[in-house]
């Protein structure tokens, strides 16, 4: 956020943001015994609001990937592939797109040899395979090897930066560091050659040019001006270093980098450039006679059609809440973002606590928005382990019990929060909102947070926002940033109000920060909030210095982010969550989110249900706890698999084979205790009557 920082809106909005999302569907985990499962609310999936597009297929020389075709192109290919796996709700990818765009251009010579590639993560499409490729940040880049047929989720970027230049040298260092047998085919040798190797290319020349690029071993020019000419014919460029000075002398070549070119006809001599650069040598090079260019596939253009992007545009108030914003958040948010994550524990299942703690008691949302949440509270309350696979939350999140009351919505539809481009705005926005709306509602009800172990923290939402922020926001350069902000001041808050104050200054900072960013909406500029039409008794001036009142500003912030300002225009329909709709719903998205290669059998058999609660804080008996902890120890291990079979449906409920185990033993032991008792009370009987038993007379 502040993070949202690198794709925030200006407040009321915040940025810009998916999606993903995305929504990347982690594979499902194992079902828990049928008694003990909880279900809990609306329909699921993840909505992406449309599809962005950062990069352009047929414009860019970016290769747009997505999940149909991400495998496939990576996937023993004869190229190498450098990737980015970004959200184009993401402000700092926004921002990166140039730089890629440009990288992509400076090396399409290269394309035969590797290719620079992206896959929005945002798209609905694409969430479950980013999942799969366990991307938890924006942007992830990902080297793939030529030739690679077990699946992989890539080699990590090890650059200091993200620079042009810093990201080309280590584009030809993963090349470099291909063995022999694996190195793309049309990739040229990269390595020096030695003295005698070039005395040899004189005495034997053939019918193409043969060009030597002397250089020092630190640069890679040479290299460069090799993968240059990879689409060229007619002409071999090879490299060698300055090592031997004697041997340049004889050459001519009295400084580095230098290019020696071997004519077909067998003169030869250095080449004369205006300037030592690459370009000029590449370009000196591409021109010479009788040098042609190869044919070279390039990413194809799309149907027009295809990619034509169509936003609804919906008429807002900006004077007003919309709950159609935060439910979109919320949906996302435990839906998507969540979904990064294939397991929760140790601090991560504290914060997710923790958060979806503050939630249930300050979301203002509508009621079974609420409910929803208040179960998610306390279920997780409830439980004992350590350690939970995300499936669960999912489960319970999609209302697969059909629990009356409990919705929230399966799609996004931003309304505030919408921008003139799908990209633009988005979540980081409707992010913001609610923070904005949880620190106002923790100052005007305090009471709503005794007995959760925040009611005497005037930091508490604050806090818990940051350690989210820190874990599970997936745009890692804008969790950095709100950290930053968070250790320089947070400590200074001591109550509620000033918890209301500094997030509303530092979401301004924000705004000043990526004022003209790439991120920026032209319709909604990042602007010093509230503006002056909103709110005039806000704004002062002191000695012609335009200042903040900020009495007013607490009183404006405290009337905006209220649940009386909430609007429930554009809201989804609950009418038909909980007693089956939602649930319909819920499947539906499940079968878009998870991997095509799972069957609807597989999905079920490793569906990880929450437990049942009957009450407001269930207490479930050691035995279950146990049966939990042995589920969901190792929801990724393969003894989940093996534990678990395929459902059963017996009188209309879906008991799973263990559950049909566990009535088979438990009958069995009550029959042999029943026989045992039987025939113990049988022998003692016969045992009484033969010591009591006189013989008459």
């Amino acid at each position: 956020m502040a993070a949202a920082g690198a794709a925030v809106a200006r407040s009321p909005g915040v940025g810009a943001r998916p999606a993903p999302g995305a929504r990347r569907s982690p594979p499902r985990a194992a079902r828990l015994p049928r008694l003990l499962v909880l279900l809990a609310a609306a329909a699921a999936g993840p909505g992406a609001g449309g599809a962005a597009r950062l990069y352009r297929a047929g414009e860019d020389a970016v290769w747009v990937l997505d999940s149909g075709s991400v495998r496939g192109a990576t996937a023993n290919s004869s190229a190498a592939w450098l990737v980015q796996f970004y959200s184009s709700w993401c402000g700092h990818c926004i921002g990166y797109a140039p730089t890629w765009r440009a990288l992509a251009g400076d090396v399409r010579d290269w394309a035969s040899a590797i290719r620079v590639a992206a896959l929005d993560c945002m798209e609905e499409k694409n969430q479950a395979v980013c999942h799969d490729y366990d991307i938890h940040f924006y942007p992830t880049f990902r080297y793939f090897k030529a030739f690679t047929k077990e699946f992989t989720t890539g080699e990590n970027f090890k650059g200091p930066d993200r620079e042009l230049r810093t990201v080309r040298q280590t584009m030809i260092d993963f090349l470099q560091n291909h063995t022999e047998g694996s190195r793309p085919p049309a990739c040229p040798p990269l390595d020096p050659i030695q003295p005698s190797d070039v005395l040899s290319l004189l005495d034997n020349h053939g019918s193409h040019y043969v060009a030597i690029v002397f250089e020092s071993n630190s640069s890679y020019l040479g290299r460069e001006v090799i993968l240059d000419l990879i689409p060229y014919e007619g002409i071999v460029v090879v490299r060698a270093l300055d090592g031997d000075k004697a041997f340049l002398e004889k050459l001519g070549v009295s400084s580095v980098p230098a290019c020696y070119l071997i004519y077909p006809n067998g003169s030869h001599g250095l080449i004369n450039v205006v300037k030592p650069l690459r370009a000029f040598f590449s370009s000196y090079l591409k021109s010479l006679p009788d040098v042609r260019k190869k044919s070279l596939s390039l990413p194809e253009k799309p149907n027009k059609e295809e990619n034509s992007e169509v936003v609804v545009w919906r008429e807002f108030d900006k004077s007003k809440l919309y709950t159609a914003d935060l439910e979109s958040g919320l949906h996302y948010l435990l839906r998507v973002e969540l979904a990064a994550h294939k397991s929760l524990a140790g601090a991560e299942l504290k914060t997710l606590k923790d958060f979806v703690t503050v939630l249930a008691k300050l979301f203002p949302g509508r009621p079974p928005v609420r409910k929803l949440l208040e179960t998610l509270q306390e279920w997780l309350a409830s439980l004992p382990l350590d350690r939970i696979p995300y499936n669960a939350v999912l489960d319970l999140v999609n209302n697969k019990m059909r629990i009356s009351g409990i919705f929230l919505t399966n799609h996004i539809k931003w309304v505030g929060c919408q921008g003139t481009r799908s990209e633009l705005r988005g979540y980081p926005c409707s992010l913001w909102k609610l923070f904005h709306t949880l620190t106002v509602e923790a100052s005007t009800h305090p009471d709503a947070l005794v007995g959760t172990g925040f009611e005497d923290d005037p930091q508490a939402v604050l806090q818990t926002m940051r350690r989210y922020i820190h874990t599970f926001f997936g745009c890692k350069e804008c969790g950095e940033h709100f950290e930053e902000m968070a250790k320089e001041s947070m400590d200074s808050v001591k109550t509620p109000d000033q918890a209301i104050l500094w997030l509303w200054k530092k979401h301004n900072v924000v705004n000043g920060r990526l004022a003209g960013h790439l991120s920026e909406d032209p319709r909604f500029p990042k602007l010093q909030w509230p503006t002056p039409d909103l709110c005039p008794a806000c704004h002062e001036e002191i000695k012609g210095l335009a200042s903040w009142d900020e009495g007013h500003v607490l009183t404006f912030l405290k009337q905006h982010y209220t649940r009386d300002n909430l609007l429930d225009t554009y809201s989804a329909d609950q009418g038909d969550s909980g007693e089956g709709g939602a649930l319909a719903r819920g499947e539906e998205e499940e079968k878009r989110l998870a991997p095509p290669e799972m069957s609807r059998g597989e999905r079920d058999a490793q569906s990880v249900r929450p437990p049942s609660a009957l009450g407001p804080r269930p207490a479930l008996p050691d035995s279950l706890h146990h049966s939990l902890d042995v589920k969901l120890q190792d929801p990724d291990g393969p003894g989940v698999h093996k534990e678990v079979g395929g459902a059963a449906p017996f009188l209309g409920v879906d008991f799973s084979s263990l559950d049909m185990s566990l009535c088979v033993v438990l009958y069995v032991a009550s029959s042999l205790f029943l026989m045992v008792m039987y025939f113990f009370f049988r022998v003692r009987s016969r045992r009484w009557k033969v010591k009591h038993h006189h013989p008459a007379v």
